[in-house]
Order: C-alpha cells, then structure tokens, then sequence
C-alpha cells in the first residue's frame, strides 16, 4: 500500500479515468467562429435570473502578474510519459512547480503543511488555474490535454496552470485504502441485493484511511482546496485569480468564490453537482442522466454503425448477463464481474470522445475478452508511485463534502427504489451511499451558499451529462447570483467539446464578453 509522504517541513518541489479530448470534437457541432459569441438557438429552459445588485460587480481586467515565487522547471519528458502520449502536441511547453499550502485541519487549525503540485502550459502572459473532477485525470494533465485542444488565441493571452488537488496526482497523493477493499467497494454486482459485502468494504476503507491519514482525514475536501487556490494566486503574483473548472471541480472555484469573492477574476465553472444535501436525490439525478448518455451513446452507434447497434441498454444487459454466467479472469489475475463492467460502461459514457473505443470494449467483454472494459476501471482502482489509484482522493473528498450519512437498514430501501426507476444504473450509483457510512461526520457548519460580491462567473451545462447533470448544474447556478450559463445540447461530460461553447468561453476569458444568461449551442 502505497504511504503518503510527511506532512510537517515539506519542501517546495513537485493519473486516463474520464476526460474528453475535445479536438475531434471541434470539428463538428455549432459553427460559430472562436472569436464570435455563441449563436442563441432558443431558450426552453428555465427563465434567465432578474438582474441583481451583485451581478452589477464588473468583470476584473487582465493583469499579468508583477513577480512570482514559484521555482518552475522543465518537466516537458516527465509530462509526457504521464500523459502516455510523447507526441502530443510538440510545440506545447511543460514546467512544473511545487508549492507549500497550510493543511488546515480541523482537529490542527494552522498547523502542517500539504504540498501542492502545479504544471504551467505554455508561455501565455496571464496564469489560468485549471482544475478537474477529483475522481479523474489529475488538474496537471487535464490542463496539458485541454491547452492542446483550445484556440491558439486562448493560448496566447494564457498560460494554463494544472493544480493537482491535495491528496491525487502528485499533490502529496494519498493511498489509504488498500487494492482489495477497492475492488471490493468497485466490484459488487448490483442484481446483488445483498449490500453487506459493500458496507463491510466501506468500513475497512474507513478504519484504513483513519489510521493512515490521522489528522490530514478531514482536510482533503473542496472548502480546503480552495485555500490552495489562494495560496497558488498569492505565489503567482496575481491580484486576482483567474480559473476554469471541469465537473466536481467547479465546486472548488464555487468555494473559492465565497471565502475570497474580492480576488477572483474570470472564473468558468464546466458543469457543477447538484449542491443539494439529499444525497440521494443527488444519486437519482445522476442515474437518469447515466440512462439517457447510454441512449445517446446508442444513436451515435447507429450513425456510425459500430458493433453495439442502437439498443445499448439490450447490449450492455447483454455484457453483464455473459459476466454473471462466466466471469473472466484479467492478466493480473483479478476477476472481472458486472459490477466493475458496469462503471467501465459508465466512465466510457462520460467521454464522448471515447465513445467508439467504448462500443468495441463492450462488445469484446460480451465474447469474453474483458481487457478493454478494464482499461476503463484501471485508474480508478489500480495505482503506482506516478499514478495514484484516483479513489482513494475521491472517497475522502466526497466523504468530507457530505454529511449525509444514511442508515445502514436504509441504503437496501434506497437501492431497490434507485433500481426499479433506473435498472442499469441505479443499484449501482447507490452503493456510494454505503461509501461514506463509517467516515467522520464533520463537526463544522456548511459552507454558505452563492458568492455574492463576485463578479459574472460563466457556468456551461451539458444537456446529457452523466457525472454533472443539467439540472443539477442549474440548481447550482441559481444559488449564485452574479453567474450566467451556456447551455450545450449535447452528451457527456463537460461542454468544451462544443465550438459554440468554447467560442464563449474564449469572448469571455480573452474580452470580457459577458453570454447572456441562457444561451443555447446546438449539439
């Protein structure tokens, strides 16, 4: 089992699940310029918001930092091995930094330290923070493959800087839980009704990461992470911090934007959760939005003619039926049941732009070659010194955002009723209410909702998005007064791969321009 590194005295110095390569995806869909707004297709959604005093606070302008101290160096080789792809993009440039922030505990307020791990791409003037969603493709990588695929114009005005978030990549990453409690927490087949098996798991993920972690097990969440975006702005020499976010990452930015509204600058929020407390409304807005990507995914399959055919929900009962009657064995020697084939099916969906490596994954799992599904899953639950399973992060972040816990004699109740509405996903999407049973139930009051006093913050929505449903990002959007959405009629996770979307993004990041709230990209 991996060890995390020591806490107290660290030293300046210095992971694919789900991230969509949005290249290919540039060159369909909305035809919109890069430098022009967004075209307003129509707006049957929910009323834009009445304009309020604070969304009266101007837009910050650009301002290049005066000094910096952090100590960057040439990682471009390093970057490039993690990426596994030494090809990407040649001309791109890589440097990387490590920073010390304040751990921040809530048992140690103010004492010990988290390094933090950033990589600036390229050599644009004006630093732009760029986040990711804890359970997927570390902030620095993301930011690498995002900064490949943007105008050369973004580029240009911006030097994309990766923030690995305490606890993944290689921000002091934590691996707590050990390989077979996450199989087991991953694995369980949901036409299981039986759900010990993965309440036990969550008990001995809870009792390994309390005696690993000690005190750092309650400052891993987004309200801390937030304070290393601060302390990342105060490093870079910026008045004020500008940022873009993907998915669960965005409620990084949201945090941010309520402890220090005065230092932000130009901020956009790719898809945020549903902020809502009931967990498991939460857990039922992401099972109906997991049915409809998988409907999506099977149009797609029809207009391309790939091997799953138009029924993807047929084909993937299909796959998990051939798993129940004969699980395979991988290389490794793990088995590979319909509970893990399932996340894989679900992670695939997130990314569009894999899509077709899905549909051949899921078709060589049902004629019993399960390796492709598995590369799906590997990142999750497998991990190295240079690439950290993502779980563990993700169980600990999640699990101190929370404080839903719900009864043991409960989580069978919400599982059949998640099941019988949604029967692929949503026994499955339950499980994690039993994820976070044992964690510690966080003593500190919530943190308040909206940012007023920020300025326009720009929050895009995909209309069938898997891990950030539309409506949730609209329940969000609504609690903060000064932000405006672009909505994307297309299937996902994260909107960037929209011209239409991007192309307001980039008026909004480079000029200034403010979308109205509401406009509609077209898919």
């Amino acid at each position: 089992m991996p060890r995390r590194l020591p806490l107290a005295g660290r030293s300046r110095g210095l992971q694919a699940a789900v991230i969509p390569l949005v290249t290919a995806a540039l060159l369909t869909g909305c035809t919109a310029g890069p430098s022009t707004r967004p075209e307003v297709v129509q707006n049957d959604g929910p009323p834009p918001k009445a304009p309020s005093s604070a969304q009266q606070v101007p837009l910050p302008p650009l301002v290049a930092p005066t000094r910096s101290t952090l100590e960057w160096a040439d990682c471009g080789d390093e970057t490039r091995a993690r990426l596994g792809e030494p090809a990407v993009d040649p001309s791109l440039t890589f440097s990387c930094a490590r920073m010390s922030s304040p751990l921040d505990s809530p048992d140690l307020p103010g004492r010990g330290l988290t390094r933090v791990s950033v990589l600036k791409v390229g050599s644009g003037p004006v630093p732009l923070a760029v986040l990711n969603d804890i359970d997927g493709e570390p902030g620095t990588l993301y930011a690498a493959r995002l900064a490949a695929a943007v105008p050369q114009e973004l580029l240009r005005k911006f030097s994309f800087v990766g923030v690995d978030r305490r606890g993944s990549g290689q921000s002091s990453p934590i691996g707590c839980v050990s390989k077979d409690v996450r199989s087991a927490l991953l694995s369980h087949d949901p036409a299981d009704a039986n759900e010990e098996p993965v309440l036990d798991a969550a008990r001995k993920a809870g009792q390994q990461c309390s005696i690993e972690l000690d005190t750092e097990q309650q400052a891993l969440d987004t309200w801390r992470t937030a304070g290393d975006l601060e302390e990342l702005r105060d490093e870079l020499g910026l008045t004020k911090l500008n940022a873009i976010a993907r998915g669960e990452g965005s409620k990084v930015l949201s945090a941010y934007a309520v402890r220090y509204a005065g230092r932000v600058g130009r901020f956009v929020l790719d898809g945020i959760p549903d902020p809502s407390e009931d967990r498991t409304a939460v857990l039922d807005g992401m099972a109906a939005a997991a049915q409809s990507t998988l409907d999506a995914f099977g149009a797609d399959c029809v207009a391309r003619g790939c091997p799953v055919g138009g029924n993807a929900a047929a084909a993937v009962t299909a796959l998990l039926d051939r798993l129940r009657g004969a699980p395979p064995v991988l290389e490794s020697g793990d088995p590979f049941g319909p509970g893990l084939a399932l996340r894989a099916v679900l992670i695939g969906l997130a990314d569009h732009a894999k899509w077709p490596e899905l549909a051949e994954a899921i078709a060589a799992g049902r004629g019993g070659d399960p390796a492709k599904l598995a590369a799906f899953t590997d990142r999750l639950l497998n991990g190295s010194a240079l690439q950290p399973a993502r779980l563990d992060a993700a169980l600990a972040t999640t699990c101190n955002d929370t404080k839903t816990r719900v009864p043991a004699d409960r989580i069978g109740t919400v599982t059949t009723g998640l099941a019988q509405k949604y029967p692929l996903f949503g026994a499955l999407l339950a499980q994690e209410l039993a994820w976070c049973s044992p964690w510690p139930t966080r003593n500190e009051p919530p943190p308040p909702a909206g940012a007023p006093g920020a300025p326009p913050i720009l929050v895009t929505s995909t209309a069938t998005d898997p891990v950030t449903p539309e409506q949730g990002t609209i329940h969000a959007t609504q609690q903060m007064p000064s932000a405006v959405r672009v909505a994307w009629q297309g299937a996902g996770h994260g909107s960037l791969g929209s011209p239409c979307v991007l192309a307001a993004v980039q008026g909004f990041l480079v000029d200034g321009k403010v979308p109205t709230d509401g406009t509609l990209c077209p898919a």
